[in-house]
């Protein structure tokens, strides 16, 4: 079975979405998520808008990337924002990384419809990107 973490830095929007496409894509995949500074919980508008595609991520808890450290990984993909963040470095044994990037819905500001729209561009951004991947070892 394909291995893939995804990681950001808070792991409560972009990684948690992208963890939950990819298990609704291929559930032959073992996939998981984390952050280097995992947030509380995950961002309840990043819930709701999986929510609108029928994939629940209600019960994703953030988790620190540190527990993952001594498996060996498939794949590690970054989806950190390069322009605005530092993307966490995985020292652990993986056979391929990959880094897909994407702007952090968290940080809009502004009216909550503008808030969403940002939350469901990002997330239609995310679908995008990890449909198109392939794992092959």
């Amino acid at each position: 079975m394909t291995k893939v973490l995804i990681l950001c830095t808070g792991n409560s929007c972009r990684s948690q979405m992208a963890q939950g496409f990819l298990k609704s894509f291929n559930k032959r995949l073992t996939v998981e998520s984390a952050g280097t500074e995992p947030a509380h919980q995950v961002n309840p508008k990043a819930v709701r808008v999986m929510a609108e595609l029928g994939i629940d991520i209600s019960g994703h808890k953030p988790k620190l990337v540190d527990q993952f450290i001594n498996q060996e990984w498939d794949y590690v993909i970054t989806v950190c924002d390069n322009a605005k963040e530092t993307c966490p470095t995985f020292l652990g044994k993986v056979k391929h990384r990959l880094h897909i990037g994407f702007e952090d819905p968290s940080e809009t500001t502004g009216t909550e419809d503008e808030i969403m729209a940002v939350f469901r561009r990002v997330r239609d951004e995310i679908k995008q990107k990890f449909e198109n991947l392939s794992f092959n070892d």
